[in-house]
């Protein structure tokens, strides 16, 4: 038998599934990368797209870190936040919460398994810029959800290799140090869109991300309010995932600012274990 034993809660929202750590109370000396690569592994460890790290906070209900697959630290995550609340709201008959990370401080709502988040308003917009790859041009658009996202607007989504095309997009020195996450939409109506995304530290297509759902829905509604196809200020876009499940998305956009975001979803616990370390 190992010496160290190390108690984790492992939950899913919408398709994103994450390991999740609670160092608020039992404090423990580990090197979080490490444990990231090591937690996440699919074939020897637990198995998740990232490693979620609760820690106390002077500012919040509770801070929380992401580490990604890779073993990268990323500033915040959309449906890891999500899970976080859920997990909150399962240990305390609250269900308002405030979450500190990088990015800021995020405002959490869960009500049975449906967490909504209030996101930190997006930033560094940019509609139709243009990059090569392999001697193509790609025109790309650009947002802030609280990590980079790079999307693309395409049509027959479900035959676009995302893993090949992704990662060509993602490494791109345009993007450089910091890379980026990247999202590809097919509108479908007016007020909702289908995506699928490469995410930055996974290094793989997951089957849901929150904060390029956020990107996805809010570009689609600059290009729109661009286009003269909808005079409205306030949005509500489905945004449906790999998984199958549509995470809602909500915003103000008033001419060029947006504000009041909220990304919603359902958040569940798949189960409790100890990892031998």
């Amino acid at each position: 038998m190992k010496n160290k034993t190390i108690s984790f809660v492992k939950l899913v929202a919408s398709g994103n599934d994450f390991v999740l750590l609670d160092l608020r109370i039992r404090k423990m000396r580990l090197n979080l990368k490490e444990t990231a690569r090591q937690f996440c592994n699919r074939k020897l460890g637990i198995g998740a797209d990232g490693l979620l790290v609760l820690e106390k906070s002077r500012k919040a209900t509770v801070k929380m870190r992401i580490f990604n697959a890779d073993g990268s630290e990323a500033e915040m995550c959309g449906n890891g936040a999500r899970c976080v609340a859920y997990f909150l709201k399962s240990a305390k008959a609250r269900s308002r919460f405030n979450i500190e990370t990088k990015a800021g401080i995020l405002n959490a709502q869960a009500n049975k398994d449906n967490v909504r988040i209030n996101m930190t308003e997006p930033r560094n917009i940019k509609l139709d810029s243009v990059i090569k790859l392999n001697k193509y041009n790609l025109r790309f658009n650009f947002i802030n959800t609280g990590v980079p996202h790079a999307v693309i607007l395409c049509e027959g989504l479900e035959k676009i290799n995302v893993y090949s095309l992704g990662r060509l997009i993602r490494f791109h020195n345009k993007f450089k140090p910091q890379g980026t996450n990247v999202d590809f939409i097919e509108p479908d109506g007016l007020d909702s869109l289908k995506i699928r995304t490469y995410e930055r530290g996974v290094e793989e297509e997951t089957l849901a991300c929150g904060t390029g759902s956020v990107a996805g829905a809010i570009i689609y509604a600059r290009k729109l309010k661009n286009s003269g196809l909808t005079k409205k200020d306030k949005f509500n876009i489905d945004v449906e995932t790999v998984s199958g499940e549509v995470l809602k998305v909500s915003f103000e956009m008033l001419r060029d600012k947006i504000k009041n975001v909220w990304l919603e979803g359902k958040a569940r616990i798949v189960h409790k274990g100890v990892y031998y370390a």
